[in-house]
């Protein structure tokens, strides 16, 4: 029921600095859910109100259950299936417990899956936007454009294919070499380029009125649903719940701050989201687009947009190159856990495990490539088999593995072991995070849960 005798050494190596680690967080966290799904959200919900709530959100709920997920992987220094028996065995006197890496890892490869295959068109929107297909284009050549890379199975599959090759290229090299050198390139490059992207919406000549929709409140445009969409969003955008954050966690050297660290990555993905609303809607107000065209805003509004702007392949090469580099960093971190889980495992090498993985990831992810194309007309339950599978893996499974997980670490675990991760200075800070995980958290996550996962309310 204690904390170790000894620490334990993570098997894989660990980050060389606190930077490293932020950097990584922040690449697993900021993904095509920042700089894609966000700013359709804000658009749908109202703007101000919505992004009010989600900033709450996410420090009173996000911040929380990420600390949990890194404090829960450092103690445990292994995979999240055997991390998560180890401390269940030493916490609890069960091994059980390793069900919920378990569900962790089986949902990073769900979703890995799919989230491939939609990397895959970041990527392919990288070669259409400089080749200059939007310049002059009109909304059904844009259309054209999206239906042509989405659904000819053999292109998709060929973006898809490019896109995993990336991804495992990463993860083969190791924690050191690998998983940090990529993002000390990636993570900064993003920046760059969304910095440069929101010095180009500055000129559209709408950016005020971009600034006044994201951050202006109108509460009477926020409902219940507003509410969740938000928590979910909040959720959703940090990467908690499928044991990427843990797997992190376990490479995080014992002298390193969990809540300074946590807190950096926090305020890094949560800016990176506002910072795209403030490209995406100037440019969108500029071009008489709709805020709230939902999931299409990206990939078939704007390019609209990019079309009739000067100097409108730069920004749109520039813009899908950020989208495949938030992509790609969030991959990576998908990938490690189930990597890891079969290392430790079967004691398999580090290039043989993120080959193997990543090929029956690959595989697999020809059904989503499919479902978009020849078997788009085959419909059950949710809708397509990516309707199901998006459904099953965000909905459903990563609720029940971040609700388990903050459960596991605000009630089983015992008050001096998560004093002993966390830091047993801070007082207070300490406190606040013990009192979201132990009730806010696991409420919040409830109704995001009975809400999306089973349409409750």
């Amino acid at each position: 029921m204690n904390a170790p005798a000894e620490r334990r050494r993570s098997l894989h190596g660990e980050w060389t600095s606190r930077l490293g680690f932020i950097l990584a967080l922040a690449g697993s966290a900021v993904g095509l859910g920042n700089i894609w799904r966000f700013p359709y959200l804000a658009g749908e919900n109202g703007g101000g109100a919505f992004v009010l709530v989600y900033l709450v959100c996410v420090f009173a709920i996000g911040l929380p259950i990420m600390m949990s997920e890194v404090l829960i992987g450092r103690r445990g220094r292994r995979n999240p299936v055997r991390t998560m028996a180890l401390l269940g065995e030493e916490e609890s006197g069960t091994r059980a417990w390793g069900l919920v890496g378990l569900l962790g890892v089986f949902t990073g490869f769900l979703i890995l899956s799919f989230y491939s295959v939609i990397g895959g068109w970041t990527v392919a929107y990288i070669v259409e936007a400089a080749s200059g297909a939007f310049v002059s284009a009109g909304s059904e050549q844009v259309s054209q454009v999206f239906s042509d890379i989405v659904s000819r199975p053999l292109v998709a599959g060929t973006w898809h294919t490019v896109f995993m090759i990336l991804t495992i290229g990463v993860v083969v090299l190791g924690v050191e070499q690998g998983l940090e050198r990529a993002v000390r390139v990636l993570v900064p490059a993003l920046v760059a380029l969304l910095l440069v992207l929101l010095g180009y919406s500055m000129t559209t000549g709408r950016f005020l009125d971009g600034l006044v929709f994201l951050f202006e409140p109108r509460f009477e445009d926020l409902t219940g649903a507003s509410v969740l969409a938000a928590l979910g969003q909040a959720f959703f955008s940090l990467s908690v719940g499928m044991g990427a954050v843990m797997t992190y966690g376990a490479y995080l050297k014992d002298e390193e701050s969990i809540p300074r660290s946590t807190v950096a990555v926090v305020l890094s993905d949560t800016s990176i989201a506002l910072l795209s609303a403030l490209v995406i809607f100037p440019i969108a107000f500029a071009h008489g687009l709709d805020p709230a065209a939902g999931p299409g805003l990206a990939f078939q509004s704007l390019p609209l947009a990019f079309g009739q702007m000067p100097g409108g392949v730069v920004v749109a090469t520039l813009f899908f190159l950020l989208l495949s580099f938030a992509a790609w960093t969030s991959a990576i971190s998908i990938l490690e856990p189930a990597v890891a889980f079969v290392m430790e495992t079967w004691n398999w090498t580090r290039p043989k495990a993120a080959i193997v993985v990543g090929a029956i990831i690959w595989a697999f992810g020809f059904a989503t490539v499919m479902s978009f194309g020849p078997w788009s007309d085959i419909q059950f339950w949710r809708g397509t088999f990516f309707d199901n599978i998006d459904h099953l893996s965000n909905n459903i499974f990563l609720p029940i593995g971040g609700l388990v997980i903050v459960i596991f670490a605000g009630w089983v675990m015992a008050r001096n072991s998560t004093a002993d991760e966390l830091d047993p200075q801070a007082g207070w800070g300490y406190r606040l995070w013990r009192f979201s995980a132990r009730y806010v958290a696991p409420i919040a996550v409830t109704a995001m849960l009975l809400s999306y996962g089973f349409g409750l309310f």
